[in-house]
């Protein structure tokens, strides 16, 4: 059944295709064995395993034996960077480079290592959410065990040098890790010739099932397993497979790689047509550069304004959206991502994120723009704060 919403939240995750849907089937009711099983049921199911994590291997350039599946991006993000931090320690290497606007789950691991005396450089992204190469060559020290830099932040949408800053580790002989959970199956990632040692995906951020990713790990990269018991992904992840999801996940990444020049055109244009709608509210701001970002990715701040109040009246008119990361919906606290870049705690609590999928029409795109023209207006008219800033008693931030 078709959602009745406009859905602009494809970031915190995407309607499932048909594809993935399809391809998950006979594997949850004809082909249903243990795929470590030796019988006839689960040398098939093993066989498609293996068919699945050929498949994806091939996409994202890299080979069959380096992917391990997960339950999703937080975990393969959590060990890629406890194993580069384990392998540092043996060798005496405890510092690691990253990001003032990464992913928690990248931010929440720093944090606990940082208690074990770990110490972590976390670099500048600067006004328009980009971090530069030059920082990352200059950040890296004889005791660098890893650098870890995400492939296109999650809440602002900005693309990171990926390629520049793999060279520049490989050089140095430094772990590289991407947290690369929007990017994959929206743009082009060939792991081996971007020199990323390890990699982090999620299916649902491109169609593809939820509670399933993979970590991609370079042949000879240290990993060390978070979940013991079994010998199951080269006894790199133990627990039987999700192979319904894996499969489902194969087909989705199959499905977003071929079709993927033309929808981002489409939807590129679409997000350009939208920034330049909101941008013609008054006192409004877009949120990271404004052409290397994720082709369906639109962030704008709104003075005089709180972005849960915006939420709810946008939620109310039929448009599903969100003022930053999932993983932090229910907190009070102004978007970190936001703050990195530069914006004071008052502008980044009036943030909205939407953002866009294949599914996406051009009426949408205006029925929104409408939409945001309208209750932007509205939570105005109520606030005095934004009635002191008109008549002159407090000053504009956003000019």
């Amino acid at each position: 059944m078709t959602s009745p919403c406009i859905y602009l939240d494809n970031a915190a995750t995407t309607r499932m295709s048909s594809a993935a849907i399809q391809a998950m089937l006979p594997y949850m009711d004809t082909v249903y064995g243990n795929p470590s099983s030796l019988h006839s049921m689960g040398q098939r199911a093993g066989e498609a395993l293996s068919d699945a994590r050929r498949t994806i291997a091939a996409l994202l350039g890299c080979d069959a034996s380096e992917i391990i599946f997960t339950s999703g991006g937080s975990e393969a993000d959590n060990q890629a960077i406890l194993s580069a931090a384990r392998w540092g320690e043996k060798r005496r290497k405890k510092h690691i480079v990253s990001t003032a606007f990464e992913h928690h789950a990248v931010l929440h691991v720093l944090k606990k290592l940082k208690k074990e005396g770990f110490e972590v450089t976390l670099l500048d992204v600067h006004e328009n959410g980009i971090v530069q190469p030059q920082q990352v060559a200059e950040a890296i020290r004889p005791d660098t065990c890893l650098v870890t830099v995400m492939y296109a932040n999650n809440e602002i949408g900005t693309i990171q040098p990926i390629s520049e800053i793999g060279r520049i580790c490989r050089e140095k002989g430094v772990l590289f890790h991407s947290d690369a959970v929007q990017a994959v199956g929206h743009l082009p990632i060939h792991v081996h010739e971007q020199q990323i040692d390890m990699l982090s995906l999620s299916a649902h951020k491109f169609h593809g099932p939820k509670g399933v990713g993979a970590l991609v790990v370079r042949k000879g990269v240290p990993l060390i397993p978070l979940i013991e018991g079994g010998s199951q992904e080269r006894s790199r992840r133990a627990g039987t497979e999700n192979l319904p999801a894996i499969m489902g996940m194969a087909a989705a990444l199959t499905e977003a790689c071929e079709g993927m020049e033309a929808v981002n055109a489409r939807m590129q244009a679409q997000r350009d047509r939208m920034i330049a709608g909101l941008a013609n509210i008054p006192h409004a701001a877009l949120n990271g550069d404004a052409y290397d970002r994720l082709p369906g990715n639109v962030n704008f701040c709104f003075e005089g304004i709180e972005g849960e109040s915006l939420l709810l009246l946008l939620d109310d008119r039929g448009i599903c959206a969100s003022s930053g990361s999932a993983c932090t919906s229910g907190s009070l606290d102004p978007s970190h991502v936001l703050l990195a870049i530069g914006r004071p705690h008052e502008i980044a609590h009036g943030s909205l994120r939407l953002t866009l999928s294949r599914d996406t029409t051009d009426e949408e795109i205006e029925d929104t723009i409408r939409a945001v023209r309208d209750v932007v207006a509205h939570l105005r008219g109520m606030s005095p704060v934004w009635r002191d800033m008109e008549a002159g008693r407090e000053p504009f931030i956003l000019r």
